[in-house]
């Protein structure tokens, strides 16, 4: 990309030259379709109205095209002779990754004249990386360029996520590192007590040299254990960390290439953005969702709207189509002339007060068309709430055109055109919850139109229909609608004037800017006279309640974050199945608060679940029993950030013990009024309590980013919110449904294959290593190795390596339809059950079974030898032909069966890629030694094992005793896996056992007509 040609502006003529020589303060043309080769500030375009079209794709995935404006004061130059006699000096912040923030002002000096100062945001700013779109050509001057671009900021990597697995992993390691420097201390110290016997330090075939006789001992017995160190190093599973990483790797593409995890609607799959995690979605405790566009389809339908109390329905708009025929149903009688007027009012406010730019599509099905052009628009913006309220009051009469020149036009019920000078744009933000326009009509009228959520409006009201209006969104938000308030004021000329200067300080100051410009809005958005209300329906998503309710029967505690209100969030849990009829619900609620101290509240909310679940049994993984009480608690972001705070006496302890103690004991939790940061808090919170659960977070908005970056598994869901939460997470899924099988089936799959891989590993290990320490005993502590030096080469390269592999690849212990149809399964996997110590030191104690078998029944295969007349050492009974590498290579052919067919007796799933690995092993093994030892090898100087393996065949004694040793050494783990079927079963073993039975009814295939968001159910009492 450096070397990409660019042109810029110098002595007023284009230059052309690589984009690694831009520096800044260059002015630069960029042409349609081309890609910004640094960070500019927008100057000017060929676009009359001075604004241009972006897509970010490969900043943030988003196609949607974005409109930026270039500065007021330099739009009109459209020549480069006109910019390169401007004259003017750009102020910025420094460098910083964010690609949805900059601070900065541009001061433009004119002849004779003081600087005009103008402010500079993310509006004004050209990202490098981006592309140019529906515009033939713009002006910007370079204001970050290199490594110091917001696209080369934002290469640094997210931090490294561990899985328990390969804790648990390193924590073998440790052991079997001590183990190692044990051996190698007990041979060397048995090596030093056996010499110091006469005549044992040094025998006739291995007398020293004077200077080894010289050497200091205390340096020798360094050498002696260094050189043990070296023999019994195989015992360390190094080729197991790199089994491990393919097994991730190859393991990822089952998930991608999972057909029933495709959309058909959206045309998109799952993605896999890291490979570690992919066995800690088998032992996940905690999912954190979201509520909007995760739960919810995102897809917003105009329900009704209520202004002065009378209350309106549009039957005719649905999911942005409007049906011919329709009429307005208004519920209440008509209202009078003042009524009438704010009215009109309250329409016209729905009309203006937004962000969204229309376009121009004559392909484009079903969207509105404009009067005055004849063409179809369509309504783009960053939020479908705003688009679904300015298409349902389409059906009232009022129409939204077109933002043309700063002025808004509309079209009213006489189909006229009316136009308002759009003058300022109080964007909207997560903690004031509203936005503002402050527009001008055609007689001069200047009028603040404000729009939010009833929290953030209802305080700043001075005059309405508040109790009426206020009753309709209780009501609505039961329903679980999304509700939103309207409200205004008109301003003075002089009003207006000072709100400008007010604006304008906060705008141009590179300092605390944000700051100071939500303490600005704080200034201007009071003093409001309320309008009316709108309720929007946003459908629950296929299956999320199937999927939630198969969570919980897994054992996984399902909480919801989200921003919403408290009513319209409990009616989404009441219609996902996440609360049920028998669900008792308690708050912990600021309404709550401001009758009792927090104090209080938690202490009587944890007497309530203590005292009920203190005479039941309790569960060890879900920590409630099949019959306490189902308890819900429901928090918002108020009470929560009180309990985070210390306690006011100063103590050093708070209430987080006694909230995370309630907690535990809820089958559900709904946390609503969530900022993103608080989202992230919760997560850290349960993160980091003493338990230390595995947690998931999932979403799909750039507000869930900072929840699913904190938990130990993150998941976007690919929604309407953009991409940024798919682009940060761990793994990206198109629909909620499709995590039950994520979990449920993929990551208990992983999770048992990858346990199986590590404790194989250790185990075959043991067994390979632990027949050389005993060898020692026999050799006079002289380091020989018991195997030739190709077979310790090649044990776990080739001999071992691949039926592992293939194992952990393709292993089903349980078949799919039993894991989907039996969620209670995946409690058999929870807690690292496979990999506790428990099952280690049993792998442990296997392995050294299975090697004291292989020693010592070798040894006594061999154990009285003879010479024969031809001066060869032979056993006395069989008169085999015997020597330290036959004794070395009976010993490694019984191992390297035992633990091949060891994970032969543990594979259930068997196809034919399964045989093929584990017997072609078996048989590669065979292959090479015969031709090992039945070859003159020209490149070899010497060939200890010329013969040898062939010689051992010829043997009936030797296949006798490959046999028993075999047998022998699978017995103890044969019998024991009996004995726990039978007496001791799991679920998973009585699933296994089970004949497949059909799916229940209830897990065909649903309607396509999905349900609304309704509660079905009577709803409990609240504490």
């Amino acid at each position: 990309m450096n070397q990409c040609p660019v042109h810029f502006i110098q002595h007023g003529k284009l230059v052309r030259k690589q984009s690694r020589k831009l520096r800044v303060g260059d002015v630069v043309m960029v042409k349609e379709d081309e890609t910004f080769p640094c960070d500019l500030i927008f100057l000017s375009s060929s676009r009359a109205d001075g604004t241009c079209h972006v897509t970010t794709a490969s900043l943030d995935g988003e196609s949607s095209h974005k409109t930026h404006y270039a500065v007021q004061d330099t739009k009109g130059f459209h020549s480069e002779q006109d910019i390169d006699g401007l004259h003017a000096t750009i102020e910025c912040e420094q460098p910083q990754p964010d690609l949805y923030k900059f601070v900065g002002r541009i001061n433009v000096y004119n002849d004779l004249n003081d600087p005009v100062v103008r402010p500079l945001g993310s509006e004004n700013l050209l990202l490098r990386g981006a592309t140019l779109k529906n515009t033939e050509k713009i002006f910007g001057v370079a204001v970050y360029t290199g490594m110091e671009t917001k696209m080369a900021l934002n290469y640094q990597s997210k931090s490294q996520k561990r899985s328990a697995v390969e804790k648990s992993m390193n924590a073998f390691l440790v052991v079997y590192l001590c183990i190692l420097v044990s051996k190698a201390l007990i041979n060397t110290a048995l090596k030093y007590a056996w010499q110091s016997e006469p005549f044992q330090d040094e025998p006739w075939y291995n007398r020293k040299t004077e200077a080894e006789r010289q050497r200091n001992l205390f340096l020798r017995a360094f050498t002696d254990f260094l050189a043990f160190m070296v023999l019994f190093n195989y015992i360390i599973p190094v080729s197991m960390y790199v089994t491990v990483e393919m097994q991730k790797f190859l393991g990822s593409y089952f998930i991608t290439w999972d057909q029933e995890m495709f959309d058909e609607e959206t045309g998109e799959g799952p993605l896999v953005n890291t490979s570690d995690l992919n066995e800690e979605l088998g032992q996940v405790e905690y999912v954190f969702t979201d509520k909007t566009g995760t739960l919810t389809e995102n897809n917003m339908e105009f329900r009704e709207c209520c202004v002065e109390g009378h209350v309106y329905v549009p039957h005719a708009v649905c999911n942005g189509q409007v049906l011919p025929d329709a009429a307005m149903d208004m519920i209440d009688a008509s209202p009078d002339a003042s009524g009438r007027e704010r009215e009109e009012l309250f329409f016209r406010a729905l009309c203006l007060c937004h962000t969204i730019q229309v376009k121009d599509d004559d392909e484009v099905d079903g969207p509105r068309k404009s009067p005055d052009s004849g063409k179809r628009c369509v309504y783009i913006s960053s939020s479908p709430d705003e688009v679904a309220l300015v298409e349902g009051i389409q059906r009232f009469g009022f129409t939204y055109l077109r933002l043309k020149d700063s002025h808004m036009e509309l079209m009213n019920r006489d189909n006229g055109i009316e136009r308002f000078e759009l003058l300022e744009v109080l964007s909207f933000d997560s903690v004031r919850r509203r936005m503002s326009v402050i527009v001008k009509s055609a007689t001069g009228e200047i009028y603040l139109f404000c729009k939010g959520a009833d929290s953030s409006i209802f305080p700043r009201v001075i005059e309405g229909k508040v109790e009426q209006i206020q009753s309709r969104v209780e009501h609505n938000a039961v329903e679980g609608l999304r509700t939103l308030c309207v409200a205004y004021k008109r301003l003075e000329p002089q009003a207006y004037a000072g709100i400008c200067g007010l604006l304008q300080d906060a705008k141009v100051a590179l300092q605390d800017r944000e700051k100071k410009l939500a303490e600005a809005y704080e200034q201007i958005e009071t003093d409001l006279i309320l309008l009316g209300a709108t309720a929007v329906e946003d459908r629950l998503q296929e299956k999320a309640a199937d999927t939630i309710e198969a969570l919980q029967k897994a054992g996984i505690k399902v909480w919801v974050l989200t921003g919403d209100k408290m009513e319209t969030a409990a009616a989404t849990c009441y219609a996902c199945k996440l609360f049920r009829r028998t669900t008792r619900l308690l708050e912990l609620t600021t309404k709550r608060l401001e009758e009792q101290s927090l104090h209080d509240v938690l202490f009587e909310l944890s007497k309530t679940v203590l005292r009920s679940s203190a005479s039941l049994t309790t569960d060890s993984f879900s920590g409630l029993s099949a019959d306490a009480p189902d308890f819900g608690l429901i928090i918002d972001g108020a009470a929560l950030s009180l309990v985070m705070k210390p306690r006011e006496d100063g103590s050093s302890g708070n209430y987080r013990e006694l909230f995370l103690e309630v907690c535990r004991n809820c089958s559900a939790v709904l946390c609503c009024r969530m900022a993103p940061l608080q989202k992230a808090q919760i997560v850290k919170l349960i993160k980091f309590s003493k338990e230390h659960p595995i947690t998931l977070a999932i979403g799909d908005g750039a507000n869930d980013v900072s929840m699913i970056l904190e938990a130990h598994v993150g998941i976007g869901v690919i929604g309407k919110e953009g991409r940024q939460a798919a682009r940060n997470s761990d793994y990206a899924i198109p629909k909620f449904k499709h995590l039950k099988k994520m979990l449920l089936v993929h990551g208990h799959f992983y999770y048992i294959r990858i346990s199986e891989l590590v404790q194989y590993f250790f185990y075959k290990n043991v067994c390979f290593i632990f027949p050389q320490f005993l060898y020692q005993f026999f050799c006079g502590f002289s380091q020989q190795t018991l195997y030739d030096t190709a077979y310790l080469t090649l044990y776990n390269i080739s001999f071992t390596s691949l039926p592992i592999l293939l194992y952990s690849l393709m292993e089903q212990h349980v078949g799919v339809d039993a894991l989907r149809r039996d969620p209670t399964l995946y409690r058999d996997i929870a807690k690292n059950a496979l990999l506790r110590w428990r099952v280690f030191v049993y792998w442990t104690l296997l392995g050294l079974f299975n090697a004291l078998v292989f020693f010592f029944g070798a040894y006594f295969v061999f154990e009285t030898t003879t010479v024969s007349s031809s001066g060869q050492t032979v056993t006395t009974n069989t008169h085999m032909v015997f020597g330290n590498w036959t004794f070395g290579t009976l010993v490694f052919t019984v191992m390297v069966l035992t633990v091949t067919l060891k994970l032969a007796l543990d594979t259930h799933y068997w196809t034919w890629i399964n045989h093929f690995v584990i017997w072609g092993s078996l048989l590669f093994y065979i292959v090479f030694s015969l031709l090992w030892g039945g070859v003159i090898w020209p490149f070899l100087s010497y060939q200890r094992m010329y013969y040898v393996f062939i010689q051992m065949l010829s043997s009936g004694p030797a296949w006798l005793a490959i046999v028993l040793l075999v047998t022998v050494s699978l017995l103890p783990d044969v019998l024991k896996k009996v004995l726990c079927r039978q007496l001791w079963p799991s679920a998973t073993e009585r699933a296994q056992r089970s004949p497949s039975r059909r799916a229940p009814a209830d897990a065909a295939a649903p309607s396509p007509d999905r349900p609304l968001l309704k509660d079905p159910e009577p709803r409990p009492r609240r504490e």
